[in-house]
């Protein structure tokens, strides 16, 4: 069977500001009501596979672990990067992984921002790739281009193979349009998609053979891995060292051993808006729409509104996202510079470009709803079963209030019952956490004040966050 390893790491900028650094894109919902990681996963039911293996940054890990709790959907690990080192390390450590079973595993090696719309043509392709990676090829699976797109890296068909595969004669980077024309008509060159294939001894076989230091940091990373819950945790000072490259640099270029199967699944890696706009359901004026929006003697925009309503009047070609805490308004044929107003963001360091206003702990979430000069009003949601760390505030007083479940206060050494409609305040300097021991999600208004309302100001009394 094969083996799923998806690659859920990546900050994403080019769909700023639906897609943060703390949040970004493969956990949104885009094009339907899952999440681009849930689709990715739920693509692979109708093909026998192990429960997946999942690679994530260590600040992702919690998004991963509720979007995979939430659909039910099992796992064999998720392997927690603490550092983003490009796709050759990732790869290596789920195939170091894999390895440990016993079993020589196939893997499936997906990104989880990916968007097919044809599944059928997709596990084709999958199927038609499994004999090779049995023979211990490396497989990757190139689109075949529907436009002369130069946002891709392309791939040159070789001798054809049997079983639909071809060997890979080259990789390219990059190109520009008239050599992407020159390629369309060609008809040898494919889209790189970024999707693999292979025995994990095959491929270690080739990292040891081309880039052995990217392997040995990578095998002393895992030599003793921490099980944390459901997170697999590696060494973080040992792989600090190492390289940093892309499994096609790494591996791909080099083998000899490299085969491509033509996909042909309606694929997209949804890099832009003008992207997500090309994929979307669109009305007969061709706008796709999602959210409150009203639409007058418009055309051919993409409308996404998160929070309010929004209004367009007498426009086409744009792009419009609003969120709780940011709009965006760009011109379709200009969308790839968005990622020049998340530089400038980090450049002010303004917090926009890192998190939503909302944002996910281990025991739940929090969202700001109200803050002045001296004050901060704060939705809280504490999840079944879960509590906060025991904390103390030196700047803050804190005031709940209890708009649903029951709620188990912890103030220094006392413990008291607080339910709906009640409350209760923490003084400035008082140990305290809350926990939530009932079976709904108990929801919390927060109202903050004090001359210092960041959340640096905390000093944790235990780490207990459950």
């Amino acid at each position: 069977m094969l083996l799923p390893v998806v690659m859920a790491g990546g900050s994403g900028t080019r769909l700023w500001p639906l897609s943060r650094t703390l949040y970004p894109k493969q956990f949104l919902s885009l094009n339907t009501k899952m999440t681009m990681l849930q689709e990715t996963l739920r693509r692979l039911e109708k093909i026998e596979h192990h429960d997946p293996l999942i690679i994530c940054n260590e600040s992702h890990r919690f998004i991963v672990s509720e979007q995979l709790r939430n659909v039910g959907y099992t796992h064999s690990g998720i392997l927690l990067e603490p550092e983003g080192k490009n796709t050759a390390p990732a790869v290596a450590l789920a195939a170091i992984q894999a390895s440990r079973t016993g079993n020589d595993s196939i893997m499936l090696v997906l990104a989880a921002d990916h968007e097919i719309l044809n599944e059928e043509k997709f596990l084709l392709s999958i199927q038609q790739g499994i004999p090779f990676a049995e023979h211990g090829d490396l497989v990757t699976f190139g689109v075949i281009p529907s436009c002369p797109e130069t946002g891709y890296g392309y791939i040159r068909q070789g001798e054809k193979l049997s079983e639909g595969g071809f060997r890979v004669a080259e990789f390219v980077e990059k190109p520009d349009l008239s050599t992407t024309e020159q390629y369309l008509d060609d008809g040898c060159y494919l889209w790189n998609s970024g999707i693999f294939m292979f025995k994990a001894s095959a491929y270690l076989a080739e990292l040891k053979k081309y880039r052995p230091d990217i392997l040995g940091v990578c095998e002393q990373s895992l030599m003793s891995p921490q099980q944390d819950l459901d997170f697999i945790r590696i060494n973080a000072d040992c792989f600090h060292s190492c390289p940093e490259e892309s499994i096609d640099y790494a591996v791909m270029e080099r083998t000899e051993h490299a085969v491509v199967v033509p996909l042909d699944a309606k694929w997209s890696d949804v890099g832009s808006w003008s992207a997500l706009w090309d994929i979307s359901n669109k009305d007969n004026s061709g706008n796709s729409v999602r959210g409150d929006v009203l639409i007058e003697d418009a055309k051919d925009n993409y409308l996404y509104s998160q929070h309010r309503l929004i209004g367009v009047v007498g426009v086409e070609d744009l792009v419009v996202v609003e969120t709780k805490d940011a709009v965006l308004v760009a011109h379709k044929s200009k969308v790839q510079k968005v990622k020049d107003i998340v530089c400038q963001l980090k450049d002010h360091n303004r917090p926009e470009y890192l998190q939503h206003r909302k944002i996910f702990r281990p025991w739940g979430s929090h969202d700001t709803i109200a803050e002045g000069a001296r004050f901060q009003v704060k939705h809280i949601t504490i999840m079944p079963g879960k509590r906060t760390a025991k904390q103390i505030h030196y700047n803050r007083t804190e005031h709940w209030i209890i708009v649903s479940g029951t709620a188990k206060v912890h103030l220094e050494d006392e413990m008291i019952l607080v339910t709906e409609n009640e409350s209760t305040f923490i003084p400035v300097g008082m140990p305290h956490a809350i926990e939530n021991p009932g079976k709904i999600p108990l929801e919390i208004i927060e109202v903050r004040s004090g001359v210092y309302l960041d959340e640096d100001d905390v000093v944790r009394v235990s780490d207990s966050e459950a």
